[in-house]
This record gives structure tokens, sequence and C-alpha cells, in this order.
């Protein structure tokens, strides 16, 4: 693939949209952040994304014509086939709200949709973590959890080119309920939101509590984060046996702000596995941090461009 960019990125979050101008080689020119305020309407957000665009293409001297695309990576679900984003948990209203074609209609270039995991981990195999590593899963631990599978360079999707929820995968017998209709899922226990909750329930007010009170001896947060490295464990050893990646990444803001604690659970689930190639499947750290979602979703369109 021959990319010559450069592409506009946008990583649509529950709080915050993230728009960068992308060069070929990943390097981003310019960029922005908007708060999402998705409860404020659909139209005004995409409205708000096209001002965007023209500005960042005004001040960097470029037209339209010079993009080879637009990628978009949005908090799921969505449907890449239809262009539409259909997340009313944490985009409030967004349900059948096709984001493709009237940013595919200001512009005049092609633009692409896809789940914002997927795209941060196309991110991380282009200039970050993943990079030379086949096949790669990510896991993004933040107030959800998401996860993505790259093989190939390519995203890999299940039936109806839909996305793994990873986040789904259930981890504790008869844990807490989450929002997919089961008990003691991933992001049910191991999100920002979930060990805050848990937290708040101890008399700590977030996570970041959570993880400094058991650091000085806080039994009820010590046993919080038992259950948190219980369902960590257990979603590594689920990945590993059932992709048999080259490399995990571990990215997202709950790891970012822990990270030696969560890579460390996910380094002895690995060294302990016996049934995959003795020292073949690595752990590491994002490298992206929050320039993952824009590097990847502008990546994302290079490569459907070329």
């Amino acid at each position: 693939m021959n990319a010559t960019g450069p592409a506009l990125g946008v990583d649509i979050g529950g709080t915050k949209i993230a728009i960068g101008l992308v060069a070929a080689d990943g390097r981003i020119i310019a960029s922005e952040v908007l708060p999402t305020e998705a409860e404020l309407g659909f139209d005004r957000a995409v409205r708000r994304i096209c001002e965007t665009f023209e500005r960042l293409l005004h001040l960097n001297q470029l037209g339209a014509k010079h993009l080879d695309g637009v990628g978009i990576g949005c908090a799921g679900p969505v449907d890449p086939a239809s262009g539409e984003i259909n997340n009313p948990y944490t985009l409030t209203g967004w349900m059948h709200c096709d984001i493709v074609r009237p940013l595919a209609a200001a512009l005049g270039v092609p633009v692409w949709l896809e789940n914002d995991a997927d795209v941060a981990a196309v991110g991380e195999c282009f200039i970050g973590a993943g990079r030379d590593q086949d096949p790669v899963v990510m896991l993004t631990i933040g107030t959800g959890v998401g996860g993505a599978v790259i093989t190939g360079g390519k995203i890999f999707r299940g039936v109806r080119g839909e996305h793994p929820e990873l986040g789904h995968v259930p981890v504790v017998f008869g844990g807490p309920e989450c929002y997919c209709g089961r008990r003691g899922c991933l992001e049910s226990l191991i999100s920002g939101t979930a060990i805050a909750a848990a937290g708040r329930a101890a008399g700590l007010a977030d996570a970041g509590q959570v993880f400094a009170a058991a650091a000085n001896g806080h039994a009820e947060a010590a046993q919080i984060l038992s259950t948190v490295r219980q369902a960590m464990d257990a979603a590594v050893w689920t990945i590993l046996h059932t992709t048999l990646p080259q490399r995990i990444i571990l990215g997202g803001g709950v790891v970012e702000a822990q990270s030696e604690w969560f890579l460390s659970v996910a380094r002895e689930a690995v060294a302990r596995a016996t049934m995959a190639p003795t020292g073949a499947v690595t752990v590491e750290p994002a490298q992206l941090g929050g320039q993952a979602g824009v590097v990847g979703a502008a990546r994302w369109a290079m490569i459907r461009a070329g």
C-alpha cells in the first residue's frame, strides 16, 4: 500500500473528539480536541467536526483534494458497512447516526468508520508497540474496556463484519451485572468505571484512590484490586489461548496510570502458559497514548484509499 497522505483522523469518545491531520509517515501535522457533548445532538457534533476539518486544512494551506481520505474511530457499537454509530451507552441519543455520508459530502473525499479500539490498534501497529508484530491483540482499559485483533495488517472481523467485544468476555462467575446482559464481564470488573464504583462503596473517590489506598495497606482497596487481578489474569489467559498473538498491547487511561501493575499481571499470566510457544508471546504497553486513535483512523483511511 503506497499511501501518499495526508489523511484526517477522528477519534470520537464519550467525553472528547480528537481530530488530526496526519502525514503518510504517521506524524500528526496539526490537531484539535473538542468536547463531545453528545447530549446536545449528533448533527451539532457533525457540524463542529466539519468546521474543524476546514480550519486544519486552511491553517496548513491544504485543500480536501490533497487528502487520501478521512478515517473515524468511534466508541462502539458502530457499523462500518453502513457508516452508522449505534452507541446510546456512552453517546447519548446517538443511535442509527450516519456519520460517513455528511462528512463525505462536506469534503468530497472518501470517509470510513471503524470501532475506536480497532483504529487504536491500527495506529500502534503502524508506528507504535505493534510495529513488525503479527498477530497483535490490543486491550484498552479506560472508562470501558475495548479490544482489537490485527492479523496480516488487517482488522479481524467476525460474522457480518462485526467487531469482537473483548470487554464482554466473562471472567468472574457471578460477578457484577453488565449492561450487555451478563454478569462478570471483563468491563464490569476492570474498567475505570467499575473500579471507581467498587471504590466508592469503600469510601474512595475514584480508581486512582483505590490503587493508592491499596498500596498503603487499605484492606478493602486491596480486595478490590485482588478481584481486578483475577479478572485481568483470566482475560489475558483467554486471549492468549484463543488468538496466540505475537504481542498483546495494553493501553487506555487506566493502564497509563497504573502501567507496571497491569503489565505485571498480564506477563505473569503469559509466563504460566504451558500450551503456548515459550517466549513467543510478549506483553507491552501502548506507545502512542491518546494519539493512537487519531493516527490509526488516518492510517486506516490511507490503507483503504490505497
